[in-house]
């Protein structure tokens, strides 16, 4: 009974947790990308301690080539002066570090090849891993961008058909703004009918003749003889009027 009650909530709990992961896959790719980063990490450590028994292995090589230089020289030297038996021990000694050496020598080659296959696997490993995480982002960027365009068409497609509509809300407006366009034409023509243009034609008349008087005084003053509109042999006059201003 309760592994029945624990597997149905083990399911809810997974239904839940694949619906705030389908929610949110930005957010898991990152938890994902943290992940690969602790495993390089925890590799790179296996790593190094592999690479620190290289470098062991490399330095007791390079010390026993030294020592077997050293012993050779001096099981030569003895046996050239004539110490056999001292010649003899250091010949001893020689050949069990040359078996020392040549079995280091392998293990050491061993080493740096397994090394080499290592270090390349981490690298393919993470540049697959890093490819994969970069595909996944130019899926979900690509996924958003379809989304949104999905939801945008739909958008328009039910704005047309409202706006199509017969009876719509814009409809009525643009009947509205129609009629209050109309009834101001109609009131500025009443109002510009009944304006009274008599009075504005009668000051007219009273200043054109101000200014005529204005200009009679002017020429008197200046001694202009003023030419009458009517009047003939306009040029004659004009000769005096010049002469009287001359003298």
């Amino acid at each position: 009974m309760f592994k029945r009650i624990g597997n149905l909530v083990k399911g809810f709990m997974g239904l839940f947790i694949s619906g705030l992961e389908k929610q949110n896959p930005e957010a898991l790719l990152e938890v994902e990308k943290e992940n690969l980063r602790k495993q390089i990490s925890e590799y790179n450590k296996g790593l190094a301690a592999h690479a620190g028994l290289c470098e062991r292995l490399m330095s007791q090589v390079k010390r026993e080539t030294s020592e077997i230089k050293e012993l050779t020289a001096k099981a030569g030297a003895h046996l050239k002066a004539g110490n056999r038996k001292l010649a003899g021990e250091y010949a001893l000694r020689l050949q069990k570090l040359k078996d020392d050496h040549t079995g280091n020598v392998q293990q050491l080659e061993d080493a740096e090849k397994t090394y080499e296959e290592l270090k390349n696997a981490r690298d393919i490993a993470v540049k697959n891993a890093r490819d994969k995480i970069e595909s996944l982002k130019r899926d979900i960027s690509e996924t958003k961008v379809a989304k949104a365009t999905a939801e945008l068409n739909e958008m328009a497609s039910g704005m047309i058909g409202e706006i199509g509509g017969s009876g719509d809300t814009l409809n009525r407006l643009e009947e509205m703004i129609r009629e209050e366009k109309d009834l101001a034409k109609g009131r500025a023509r009443v109002a510009k009918d009944s304006i009274d243009t008599t009075e504005l034609r009668e000051m007219e008349a009273e200043r054109s003749a101000l200014e005529e008087m204005a200009l009679a005084d002017f020429a008197a003053e200046a001694g202009i003889v003023l030419e009458d509109d009517g009047a003939a042999g306009g040029g004659e006059a004009t000769g005096a009027s010049e002469d009287e201003k001359t003298m």
